[in-house]
């Protein structure tokens, strides 16, 4: 009964002067109604006489008859069910008995408003019945069924016309916070899909540093290598070895000063690339031949200004990755890289006669490393297609798909 009687929504200092204006108001309005309502209906004294109505005047019982009726509406948000009940008899009894036939029923209208606006659909629809009920029954009462039978239509009218105005906007403002829930919601979700951008930006970043450090690193060990079996036997070798280990560490320190500047906000001297595109492949051929693999390359038919940048530094990323396995897992004695640039899509071929790279479907890198699972990962990102496995024949190839028009939602398969 407490949550039917009393609600327990806590109501603010402001929440209690605002009904205490709406109560004095209606007890204002209640009072100049009781006052002038009978004598604008029947301005002509004598005909009031002749039909037995006496305008009600503001007496001491009058006024207190107005004010049961309207200010118990300072309790109507705190107590809205008592306080219709309320002045909903009061206004009854006092218009049935005291002859009041220009009684407002201001009181009762702002109380089943508020029934309507702070109670459920069900309340709503009893309080507007039970209150046109009563109404029904205070007319029935009056000897004055002419004038009784106009003012019974009228307060039916006004009455149903609050109550459905309460209802309407509690249908208002629930829709109102259903809506600040939906976009709270949205914001919620725009949050989380942020996050998610900027966890695949990391794994991006995280791979490119990979690929930087992994290539540059095998090829500075390949060296030293050469040049700690060199140095006795033919010292300007493995001077020379060393040479290019050291320019190998200085390119790949370059390049990820470069990509740590990409990264800083607002450092406008940064490189707008932290990698490069295809443009290197050479480089890649000569990284191998410096492993004493014997590479090839075919590009004629790779159209680099039709290809766009970032597919085109994704090639690079992948073909340095798969020479990089070669060096390190393959055993290879020969490789063939490929580009080309068929309808709606850029190929990549890295093929080679060794024995590949060790569990490929893992990674691609011993230790667990994110070798061919990377290029995998980076080829699903733009919509592309990945093979990696053995050929038939021997050797093994690596194979990417990547569409030019980034709309183009294609695979991510491995072998």
């Amino acid at each position: 009964m407490t949550n039917l009687l009393i609600h327990d929504k806590p109501q603010t200092l402001t929440d209690w002067l605002f009904d205490l204006v709406i109560a004095a108001g209606a007890f204002g309005f209640g009072c100049l109604q009781l006052t002038v309502a009978v004598n604008l209906l029947i301005p002509d004294e004598s005909l009031r006489r002749l039909m037995g109505i006496d305008a009600m005047v503001p007496t001491p019982a009058a006024i207190l008859a107005v004010a049961v009726t309207t200010l118990p509406l300072v309790l109507r948000r705190r107590c809205p069910w008592p306080t219709l009940l309320i002045v909903l008899t009061a206004w009854a009894f006092f218009q049935s008995q005291m002859g009041a036939v220009s009684m407002s029923l201001i009181g009762p209208l702002v109380a089943s408003f508020t029934v309507a606006y702070s109670c459920s659909r069900a309340e709503a629809a009893v309080a507007g019945i039970a209150s046109a009920g009563v109404i029904v029954v205070a007319a029935s009462t009056s000897s004055l069924h002419a004038l009784a039978s106009l003012t019974l239509v009228q307060n039916i009218a006004f009455m149903a016309a609050a109550t459905l105005a309460g209802y309407a906007l509690q249908v208002r403002q629930d829709y109102l916070r259903a809506a600040e829930e939906r976009a709270l919601a949205a914001e919620r979700t725009r949050e989380t899909e942020a996050e998610r951008r900027v966890e695949e930006e990391r794994v991006r970043i995280a791979r490119e540093v990979h690929d930087i450090t992994a290539h540059s690193l095998s090829a500075v060990s390949i060296q030293a290598a050469a040049a700690e079996r060199l140095i006795d036997r033919d010292p300007a070798a493995a001077k020379e070895a060393i040479s290019v280990a050291r320019g190998t560490a200085k390119e790949a320190l370059e390049e990820i000063r470069a990509m740590i500047g990409v990264l800083r906000a607002g450092d406008g001297a940064a490189e707008a690339r932290p990698t490069e595109g295809t443009d290197r492949m050479a480089d890649l051929v000569a990284y191998l031949e410096g492993a004493g693999v014997k590479a090839s390359l075919a590009q004629e038919a790779y159209d680099r200004a039709a290809v766009p940048a970032f597919v085109d530094v994704a090639l690079f990323g992948i073909a340095r990755e798969a020479v990089t396995n070669i060096v390190r897992h393959a055993g290879a004695t020969r490789a063939a890289l490929c580009l080309a640039v068929e309808p709606g899509v850029a190929v990549l071929f890295v093929d080679d006669d060794g024995r590949g790279a060790p569990n490929p479907g893992a990674g691609g890198a011993v230790g667990g490393g994110h070798g061919i699972e990377g290029m995998r990962e980076r080829v699903r990102l733009l919509g592309g297609s990945f093979e990696a496995g053995p050929r038939v024949g021997g050797g093994f190839r690596v194979q990417a798909r990547i569409p030019l028009d980034p709309t183009h939602e294609g695979g991510s398969h491995g072998a």
